[in-house]
């Protein structure tokens, strides 16, 4: 740490020196424009860039499938604007799985391809997106699908099950739209003003959508295993409702507690929601004595479905946790 003394110029100007390592390290010479962000008691100072865009090269001659899509989306969430894709000469079968990496994610084209390589860029201005939004439509995404999924199990309605599994595809793309703003903002403290966000609701925002990520996976496995499933008893499917509308409430109120702008409010919410996970396992008690008298393979399958549900309302947990943090004076 270095320190610097305040001195007054002109009779009402204060300034403050800069470090010269720091000037020599970033190119900051006499003449060039610095960046001044506050953010309450803290001045943050950058380099000024004119870059519109962050370009970034990756060979991908060795990559293919599933470590090629990892590729483009770590790229992505990096925070790159123009993705450069090269190898010696790129394959039919690795032009085709960058294709569909890019499908998965939000506002991204393919700009220039040639014999050795693809560009894709992301045509969306930052300036349009929101985490907020983004959180919130996760929100709605992963309690449909929650809800969807256990009624796909107890009608035994296929068609549900199958649509629930289609839908992950949303909720993926939204969960690295969240990534790629929060890794944005602690990069550069230009995107926190740009969204109008603190880099730690921000930080709280991305932890809440990985809890709603994977609430949607769990999903998703109760609508695969509802795809293998027959119908199933009429007691069962009753407690199974019983216990989704319990998760199902854990999760709307913690979403609350982390929107609401009253921190008393979200105080309050998060502890009921503490409260109400702690009774979840009453529930699944009593879910399991009732599959203890199914056949074996039946009772293995609804014990999983039984997993995800208290799984999903222990995320339900995290997220008002994570809004009871947020509410706790800052030091």
């Amino acid at each position: 740490m270095e320190t610097r003394k305040v001195q007054v110029t002109g009779g009402s100007t204060y300034t403050v020196s800069l470090p010269k390592t720091w000037a020599t390290e970033n190119d900051v010479t006499s003449g060039d424009t610095v960046e001044l962000y506050a953010d309450d008691e803290t001045l943050l100072v950058t380099p000024r860039t004119d870059t519109d865009h962050q370009e970034g090269t990756l060979e991908v001659s060795t990559l293919e499938d599933a470590e090629l899509v990892r590729a483009v989306f770590t790229m992505y969430v990096s925070g790159f604007d123009v993705i450069r894709l090269e190898a010696s000469r790129l394959t039919t079968d690795q032009r085709r799985v960058i294709r569909s990496a890019i499908q998965g994610l939000v506002g991204v084209e393919v700009v220039e391809e040639g014999a050795d390589h693809v560009v894709v860029q992301d045509l969306l201005d930052s300036a349009e997106l929101s985490i907020v939004n983004a959180v919130t439509r996760m929100r709605l995404i992963a309690t449909a699908m929650l809800e969807d999924a256990v009624t796909a199990l107890v009608e035994n309605d296929d068609d549900i099950a199958r649509d629930v599994i289609d839908r992950d595809d949303d909720i993926d793309r939204l969960w690295l739209v969240v990534s790629r703003i929060f890794r944005a903002t602690l990069r550069s403290p230009g995107a926190t003003e740009e969204l109008g966000v603190s880099q730690e609701d921000c930080f709280d925002y991305h932890s809440s959508a990985r809890q709603l990520e994977r609430i949607a996976d769990h999903a998703v496995k109760i609508s695969q295993l509802a795809l293998k499933l027959d119908a199933i008893p009429a007691d069962v499917a009753d407690a199974l409702g019983e216990l989704h509308e319990s998760t199902t409430d854990i999760l709307e109120t913690a979403m609350d507690a982390l929107f609401v702008e009253d921190s008393d409010e979200a105080t309050e919410l998060s502890h009921d929601v503490l409260e109400s996970v702690r009774g979840i396992d009453g529930h699944t008690r009593r879910i399991d004595d009732l599959l203890r008298e199914l056949d074996s393979v039946q009772a293995q399958s609804l014990g999983l479905v039984l997993d995800s549900l208290s799984r999903s309302a222990d995320y339900g947990g995290n997220v008002a946790e994570t809004a009871l943090q947020n509410a706790t004076p800052s030091p």
